[in-house]
């Protein structure tokens, strides 16, 4: 009998929503150390409302949430956390006023009391990690191509070398050729870094390629979990359109 994944994520009857609208009711997810999740759903199932909730951006109205052991109930453990966690949220999320390394050194500034000259270097280390030119340091948000801000944003996510990477569609709007290094470079520092991936995406070339687990949201809950050959045994009438629809078959064939 295989023994038990440790988990870096529990979350047991989250219920969320806004106004009289419910996001999620009841909703149970398990994320396992060490791997990359893939987190798909309908238009407003909640994909990134759920992200959100985790890292503590929005207040659940019912439920548990553990990250890394600890109980987000608790704000101090929350503050803690936010060390040992990194976001890139779409497009960056970079602030347009500093360069790209002042955004990367945000992080590092509120977490430690390192010097100019080691957060110049971390920085570039960063830099360097994603695949970035090192002159990218010195440029704003404004001066890079898209594809570009989302390394920069992802170098800032990596800044305090964090256990669990969470990614808010980091394949969209680039082209193919673009999606498909920047999945390359998520399962490579996957495997260097040792990562606990969580991933919300909508691209089934990223799910087919880099995904360990994909975790579905429907109907307010959790509908299914499991690898790729899970989701292609459903009989659930939306995973079923989503993962063999044109798009589907064209992801499997490549």
């Amino acid at each position: 009998m295989a023994p038990t994944p440790e988990l870096a994520i529990r979350i047991r009857g989250l219920r969320t929503g806004f106004g009289d609208q419910i996001i999620h009711d009841g909703l149970d997810l398990d994320v396992h150390r060490g791997e990359i999740l893939g987190v798909v759903g309908g238009s407003g199932s909640g994909k990134s409302v759920l992200l959100r909730t985790i890292v503590g951006l929005n207040r659940p109205r019912a439920g548990t949430i553990e990250v890394l052991g600890h109980d987000l109930a608790s704000r101090r453990d929350v503050v803690a956390l936010e060390a040992r966690w990194g976001v890139l949220f779409q497009d960056g999320a970079l602030f347009s006023s500093l360069t790209v390394d002042e955004n990367i050194q945000v992080p590092l500034k509120e977490h430690s009391t390192l010097g100019p000259r080691m957060l110049d270097e971390i920085a570039a280390l960063k830099v360097a990690m994603v695949g970035l030119a090192p002159d990218a340091c010195h440029k704003y948000p404004a001066q890079l191509s898209g594809g570009m801000r989302k390394r920069a944003g992802l170098a800032r996510a990596l800044a305090l070398d964090p256990e669990i990477l969470f990614l808010d569609e980091p394949t969209a709007g680039l082209d193919p050729i673009g999606a498909a290094a920047f999945d390359r470079l998520i399962r490579q520092l996957h495997d260097s870094l040792g990562l606990t991936v969580f991933m919300v995406t909508h691209d089934l070339d990223s799910l087919h390629t880099i995904c360990d687990r994909i975790a579905v949201l429907a109907d307010r809950k959790l509908e299914a979990v499991g690898p790729m050959d899970v989701m292609l045994r459903s009989e659930h009438p939306w995973i079923r359109e989503y993962f063999h629809g044109p798009r589907g078959r064209a992801a499997l064939a490549g």
